[in-house]
């Protein structure tokens, strides 16, 4: 009887065992079965936006003139003159705040066969703006410079050549291709004709975006500007076509 008993004992303890691994493998089962596989819980791949052009094709003899305005109208009728004397097509960019201040002068740039591009309303850091202030800033500038001008743009050249990933990304959320440039005349420190002209020569090269603005030198320097560069075999085309858009 003993014997019995103490088989019975051991044979209710297996069972309980048994019982209780079954309840714990199936629990582990179920567990393994509610996390989904790794490709299900995988984040998408991100999407960088489109780098900036600031250059057209290197092997090419383009180049254009990336004229920006926010200031500086008084020299631009001077500026027009030249460009229609030596019949070079340019791309300016203007803010919607000039533009609206100046519609008639932007209707005579775009009269004159300029290509017209977009340098946001206020000038403000579109790095330190948002994307939806950034759209606001180009899609206003838009509105301001087709009211004056008829014209659609669709370049944007960003204030002070801000360049942060959500910066592009904004400009190419709304259809926009980003400009920057190759070549900076720093005009805007008020340098004389003679530098100017040193700083775009020494870096120009095929494909060259030459970043301006409307004053006293760059005026000044123009003429010769434009001149010594045709010499060297260099063609002005607007930064539409010297990016291939």
């Amino acid at each position: 009887m003993r014997s019995f008993f103490i088989g019975s004992r051991q044979l209710k303890l297996a069972g309980i065992y048994v019982a209780t691994l079954a309840i714990l493998i199936g629990g582990a089962g179920f567990f393994l079965n509610a996390v989904p596989d790794v490709e299900d819980v995988s984040a998408p791949e991100s999407t960088s936006a489109p780098a900036p052009y600031r250059n057209g094709n290197t092997d090419s003899s383009n180049i254009s003139l990336a004229i920006n305005v926010d200031w500086g109208e008084e020299y631009l009728p001077g500026m027009l003159d030249t460009l229609a004397e030596y019949n070079v097509p340019v791309t300016f960019f203007l803010t919607g705040r000039w533009c609206d201040k100046n519609p008639e002068l932007a209707k005579q740039i775009a009269e004159a066969g300029h290509e017209i591009g977009n340098h946001g309303y206020s000038h403000s850091s579109p790095n330190a703006s948002s994307i939806e202030e950034i759209i606001d800033e180009i899609t206003h500038t838009e509105e301001s410079i087709r009211t004056a001008t008829g014209y659609t743009t669709k370049l944007y050249a960003p204030p002070s050549g801000e360049e942060e990933e959500h910066v592009l990304q904004a400009a190419a959320q709304i259809g926009y291709h980003t400009i920057l440039w190759s070549v900076d005349t720093i005009d805007w420190q008020k340098p004389d004709a003679d530098t100017i002209m040193q700083r775009v020569k020494k870096k120009i090269s095929g494909g060259g975006i030459i970043l301006a603005h409307p004053t006293a030198s760059t005026a000044e320097a123009l003429p010769q500007l434009i001149t010594d560069l045709q010499a060297e075999g260099y063609t002005f085309v607007t930064v539409s076509q010297n990016i291939g858009l």
